[in-house]
């Protein structure tokens, strides 16, 4: 394998260039490469193939990190539909200005990263998340990079977090969401004085909310429709063997609880007031 195919193996076309001798190749294999063209050399660190461009170039370009609910793409974290697709980029606080077409972050770091990535660490990305979108949105994305990353809730409220709304996002934050969906159902019930439990095992499987002692709210995302007539019937079978144990389920789509909340509420409301929730 040469330096050019080497590049393209991620399909990124970029890497650092202490890297290279790690892969092989020498400083002069490396030199001879960017003289002919085949490849390009980056503010004096990154190799590039000519062609390769997106977020991790311009990143380099720019002498930047990846940032916010940019590295959370790159990271794979649940980011709620239609969210903010602007390239944010994180510099060193007293960098200098660098035209970015997108959003720019100056902040020192939380967790620095290592010299050889172009994506800043999860924490400063939850960082930078919590300033940048309102709570809810915010409070969503860290339950994903709390599970996509592994992070344990009680490290994550020991970081000193840069602001308020970090230590916000740190308070409220619980680990126990298995989807974003989930997670927005549970903030925007929080103010009704109700007893909410995530990920309570009944009948053998976990539901995603239990409100009160009886009431089942199974929340269904875009990966529902796509997903096995098999798991569906395994999830028929597990509402009806609730209801046989004297549980109210309610069962909501995406689209309910992202597009018409308030048909959500009222159903909510609906059972409350018949007292689904209650003991029986």
């Amino acid at each position: 394998m040469d330096i050019v195919e080497w590049l393209g193996t991620g399909k990124v076309g970029i890497a650092h260039r202490e890297v290279a001798p790690r892969a092989g190749f020498t400083a002069p294999t490396v030199r001879d490469a960017a003289r002919s063209g085949r490849i390009t050399v980056i503010r004096r660190h990154w190799l590039s193939l000519p062609e390769a461009t997106g977020d991790l170039v311009e990143a380099a370009s720019a002498g930047a990190l990846v940032a916010c609910v940019s590295a959370a793409r790159h990271r794979g974290w649940w980011l709620p539909h239609g969210i903010d697709s602007s390239l944010h980029l994180r510099f060193a606080p007293h960098a200098r200005a660098w035209a970015v077409d997108g959003v720019a972050h100056w902040t020192k770091a939380v967790a620095p990263a290592p010299a050889t990535t172009l994506v800043e660490s999860p924490e400063d990305a939850m960082a930078h998340i919590a300033t940048c979108f309102d709570s809810e949105t915010a409070l969503t994305i860290w339950e994903s990079a709390i599970r996509s990353e592994s992070l344990s809730v009680e490290a994550v409220r020991g970081i000193r977090w840069p602001s308020r709304a970090a230590t916000a996002c740190a308070d409220r934050v619980n680990g126990l969401s298995d989807s974003g969906m989930e997670k927005i159902f549970v903030y925007r019930l929080s103010g009704w004085g109700l007893r909410i439990r995530q990920q309570i095992v009944l009948a053998g499987r976990p539901v995603d909310v239990l409100i009160g002692e009886r009431l089942v709210v199974q929340i269904d995302g875009y990966a529902f429709h796509s997903a096995s007539s098999a798991q569906r019937t395994r999830d028929v079978a597990h509402d009806a063997e609730l209801r046989l144990r004297g549980y109210e389920v309610l069962r909501l789509t995406y689209a309910q609880v992202i597009h018409d909340w308030p048909s959500v509420e009222r159903a909510i409301s609906r059972a409350l007031i018949a007292g689904a929730h209650l003991a029986a």
